[in-house]
């Protein structure tokens, strides 16, 4: 679940012996928001100063290194090797990804613990935010390793309902709105079956 206080005091009130796992999807996000942070206020102070390197790379900061083509990728190593803060930000958000590659709860904290001391030392207030919020919320991402679970499909089908609902320009009744849901989010194999 996301870090927010209101749903883990829900957990703690409704299911009191659920573990908490806080998963790979609010973690980057936090990460990515600081990491955009830093390039808007550094941006603001490069385009005082003359033309800013950081136009346009707003959308490319958010994507994992993996999925930069080859352009991509060399804009953003250009911003690293300018010695942008936004270079050094973006380095400390991707490396944190290497957390969850861990086997173990225990290789997870000792990675985590040289993380947090880049990321603290790094003097970028949002990125330090984050890593403090991450430090405040260490058991439950430590719990990942014991139970390896994810709420990227909830979180999917969270991003598709709204889609599906703009799409149909609203629903005179919930009922349709309902089975449209189920419809288009239920994988539904609609082929009919072969006859012989």
């Amino acid at each position: 679940m996301d870090m927010w206080q209101a749903f883990m005091s829900s957990a703690a009130k409704n299911v009191p012996w659920a573990k908490i796992v806080h998963d790979k999807f609010h973690v980057a996000r936090y990460l990515g928001e600081a990491v955009d942070k830093v390039r808007r206020s550094e941006h603001r102070k490069l385009r005082k100063d003359g033309d800013s390197p950081l136009t346009g790379l707003r959308q490319l900061l958010l994507y994992n290194e993996e999925n930069l083509d080859e352009d991509a990728y060399f804009e953003v190593l250009t911003v690293q090797r300018a010695d942008l803060k936004t270079g050094r930000a973006w380095a400390i958000k991707e490396n944190f990804r290497h957390f969850w590659t861990y086997s173990t709860r225990g290789w997870g904290a000792r990675f985590f613990d040289r993380w947090y001391a880049w990321a603290i030392r790094s003097r970028l207030d949002p990125v330090k935010k984050v890593a403090a919020m991450l430090k405040r919320h260490l058991d439950g991402l430590l719990n990942y390793f014991d139970h390896q679970v994810s709420n990227a499909t909830a979180e999917g089908f969270n991003s598709r309902i709204p889609s599906i609902k703009s799409a149909a320009r609203g629903f005179r009744r919930f009922e349709n709105y309902r089975l449209r849901i189920l419809f288009y989010c239920g994988k539904l194999n609609m082929l009919p079956e072969p006859s012989h």
